[in-house]
């Protein structure tokens, strides 16, 4: 038989991960013990050492080197010694130096120290310091010094040590040398520059632009070592940043503002694009490679150094608010207007320039309030800013902060803030997003097999095929959906919560503010993207709005174009017939003119593109022909550019409506006259009349504007002679509106310059008369001949008549 079967159970693989898990624990331990031994062993032998070279403290000092005599010598010495007669010396001094020898501490006392001598030791003393508190150099002599230098160590234990020097100096020579120690000071002191009041205005002005050169220097060098080696010098940014305290008044303000824009620029260069974490103590205690130091080192000094830069900026704008004056007088009262000026400068640069880098949310709070500042530069710099940072926020992460700020501080005001602040947020990029969300949502799904489908139409290896293909599709069409933009989303859909929260309030809270037109205007920007469970309180709103008669005509366009980009985006499922919007705007388009702002056209245009256009099934007839025909009559009145916008209204309203062509013949059809003075679209008899207002255009002085006259007077046909261009058929009557604007004082298009050919030569002369004129002209032009008049000879013929 074989040898007997070991009862032992052989280790699972489950149990071989448990116990590799326990040694792995265990020699965590045992590492964790060795480094407490090695630690208390260092303790132990640090604390001997302290109390080593306190013992030693009060030694008197030795030489460095010491000679061991021999024993014969020795020998000899005490055979000296004991040969003395003892009768020299007295009997009382004989026990007095007995007693004396009996006390060690005499010996080895420190004379210096004023403690007891038989004091016992301290426990808790600190070595270290009262080692340092013995003095290096002993009292000076005439002749000699002794000077102590660090102790060392051997087995025996800790040996002072001690060196002497032979002091060579001269009373005389020490008081030549104090005499030739003051006579720089008075050197330096006749070399000094004569005082500012003694000083001529051009001498002042000379050592100004002196200094203010050097400091320039000295601000472009710092500057371009930063920016050249960051790793390396970040150290100077510390240098450069101490200039912010220039105290030399001549110059302070100038140089204080070139270093405020010098590190600005600085900054924007050497910033990662990435936020800078502080580390962990994990991260701290762990070894690293060099590399890795050099850079953690790098990024902690930038932030600290970025930190107090934004609180010297701060501190800047603070001061010139509160209208405070510094200790040091280098800045007079009146110049910090400019030094806040260009810290709110930098502010702005940063804020627009480094959205991702740390302390933007702490730049974003000292701005916010700065909008509503009462110095319009101030608060321009700051809208202009905000306006930038919400069309480059791609994600939505610094807008969110932003719009949160924003609403704490016109909460915190009671509504008092300008109109400027809420317009900033027409520039949130909230709407571009949730467009190309609607088009996804629209897109068709690709569908996969399921099952059955599998089995019934492919085989065995085609299954098999096909089942590995639609995971890897799956796969990828989950890594196409990044998690980026779900998280862009989720920041634009909280964003735009707030924006409305602010608008519902000064509805509701604050009507007759004067931030009425800017909510108003916002709520038409993005009313498409508001909840329809507010659209009945809203319209609401707006309806008594209108009925009050307390708006502007650009806020009723505003009213009308919300309630109607609602209508007609996720509000078309109410079942809802807003005709007094309709009574409103038709009866506000005789106001619009060539003397009265042209923005408000634009405004006009979109709510005619949303009324007519979009909800074409909704609109009559007679509705539809009271627009056209009052559109045509205002197209005589206003800019070029508004009328080939309201032209091109009018082309697409005759699409969507193709029997308004009876406003193109002379004969009625129905019965009434059209009432121009009416202000009811419905009741107005539009289609007993005619647009003979296309006959007048048709010699306008805009070739645009003829050439939709023409177009129209003919139908509106899409080809023909009479059809439009491509480039003017596809465009709205928005894009068309911006295109031959005359914002600039240029017209479009350009107006032909005139000719260059030669006129012909006339030949001035009686080439040009006729022989009859030529003979009246020649006879008019010769002088009458010297006669004599005789009155008496006419008299007498005249009674020779009678």
């Amino acid at each position: 038989m074989g040898p007997p079967r070991s009862k032992k159970r052989r280790p699972t693989f489950r149990r071989l991960l448990k116990t590799s898990g326990v040694k792995l624990e265990n020699k965590l331990k045992n590492r964790q013990l060795k480094q407490q031994n090695v630690a208390k062993k260092q303790r132990k032998e640090q604390k001997r050492l302290r109390q080593a070279v306190k013992g030693a403290a009060g030694d008197t000092p030795r030489p460095l080197e010491t000679y061991r005599k021999r024993p014969e010598e020795e020998e000899e010495e005490e055979e000296f010694l004991e040969s003395l007669p003892t009768d020299m010396m007295e009997q009382e001094d004989l026990q007095q130096m007995t007693a004396m020898a009996r006390q060690a501490s005499f010996i080895t006392r420190d004379l210096s120290s004023c403690g007891p001598v038989h004091g016992g030791r301290k426990r808790k003393s600190d070595v270290a310091r009262s080692y340092e508190k013995v003095p290096r150099k002993m009292a000076r002599t005439e002749e000699k010094e002794v000077i102590h230098l660090l102790p060392i160590k051997d087995k025996t234990g800790v040996i002072p040590q001690s060196v002497e020097r032979v002091v060579e100096k001269q009373p005389e020579e020490e008081e030549q040398g104090e005499e030739q120690e003051e006579e720089p000071d008075d050197v330096d002191t006749e070399a000094e520059p004569p005082s500012c009041q003694e000083m001529t205005p051009a001498q002042r002005e000379r050592l100004r632009n002196q200094k203010l050169n050097e400091r320039k220097l000295t601000i472009a060098g710092l500057a371009s070592a930063i920016v050249s080696d960051p790793i390396g010098s970040i150290k100077r940014v510390k240098e450069l940043r101490g200039m912010l305290m220039e105290a030399d008044p001549s110059v302070a303000v100038t140089v204080r503002k070139l270093v405020m824009v010098s590190l600005m620029e600085v900054f924007k260069d050497i910033a990662p694009t990435y936020r800078i974490r502080p580390l962990t103590s994990a991260e701290k205690a762990a070894k690293v490679k060099k590399e890795t130091q050099v850079l953690r080192e790098f990024e902690e000094g930038l932030v600290s150094q970025y930190k107090f830069y934004l609180e010297d900026l701060e501190q800047t704008v603070k001061d010139w608010k509160q209208k405070k004056k510094k200790r040091s007088q280098a800045v007079a009262l009146q110049a910090y207007g400019g030094l806040a000026e260009v810290a709110v400068r930098c502010l702005c640069e940063l804020l627009v320039a480094l959205p991702h880098f740390n302390f933007h949310n702490n730049i974003v709070v000292v701005l916010a309030p700065l909008m509503n500042d009462s110095t319009k530069k101030v608060s321009g710099m700051c809208c202009d800013a905000f306006r930038k940072l919400f069309q480059q926020d791609r994600v939505g992460g610094a807008s969110l902060a932003t719009v949160r700020v924003i609403s704490g501080l016109v909460k915190s005001l009671n509504y008092n803030v300008r109109p400027e602040l809420l317009r900033t947020l027409l520039s949130l990029r909230i709407k571009e997003v949730e467009m190309k969300k609607d088009i996804e949502a629209a897109a068709p799904k690709k569908k996969f097999m399921t099952n059955k489908e599998r089995k019934k139409n492919l085989s065995r290896m085609q299954r098999k095929w096909k089942k590995a293909e639609e995971k890897l599709e799956k796969e990828l069409l989950e890594a196409e959906a990044s998690e980026s933009k779900d998280k862009k989303i989720k920041l634009h859909t909280e964003t735009l919560n707030i924006v409305f929260l602010i608008y519902f309030r000064i509805l509701k809270k604050a009507q007759k503010s004067v931030l009425l037109p800017a909510v108003l205007e916002g709520l038409a920007n993005f009313a498409h993207l508001i909840n329809l469970e507010f659209f009945d309180d809203l319209l609401n709103v707006l309806q008594d709005l209108i009925q009050a008669g307390d708006l502007s005509n650009k806020e009723t366009l505003h009213c009308i174009q919300t309630v109607f980009t609602i209508l007609s985006g996720q509000g078309d499922v109410l079942n809802i017939d807003p005709l007094n919007f309709y009574s409103q705007l038709y009866k506000l388009l005789p106001r619009l003119h060539a003397g009265g702002p042209n923005d408000d056209a634009i405004i006009v245009l979109r709510c005619l593109d949303a009324m007519l256009t979009r909800r074409r099934k909704q609109v009559t007839l007679q509705r539809a022909m009271a627009f056209v025909k009052r559109l045509s009559t205002i197209s005589l009145h206003v800019m070029p550019n508004a009328s080939v916008g309201i032209l091109a209204t009018n082309r697409a309203t005759m699409h969507s409506f193709p029997k308004c062509d009876f406003l193109l013949d002379n004969e009625i059809q129905g019965s009434g006259f059209y009432l121009p003075e009416l202000d009811e679209p419905e009741h107005c008899n539009a289609q007993n009349t005619a647009l003979w207002e296309l006959h007048t255009l048709q010699v306008h002085y805009h070739p645009v504007v003829r050439r939709f006259a023409v177009h129209l007077s003919q139908g509106a046909p899409s080809e023909g002679s009479a059809a439009l261009s491509v480039e003017l058929s596809r465009r709205s009557s928005v894009e068309l509106f911006d295109d031959y604007s005359i914002k600039d004082m240029t017209f479009n298009p350009p107006v032909a310059s005139p000719s260059l050919k030669k006129k012909d030569h006339f030949v001035v002369g009686a080439t040009l008369l006729d022989a009859e004129l030529q003979r009246r002209i020649e006879c008019a032009l010769t002088p009458a001949k010297d006669t004599q008049l005789d009155f008496t000879a006419a008299h007498t013929h005249k009674t020779t008549q009678h």
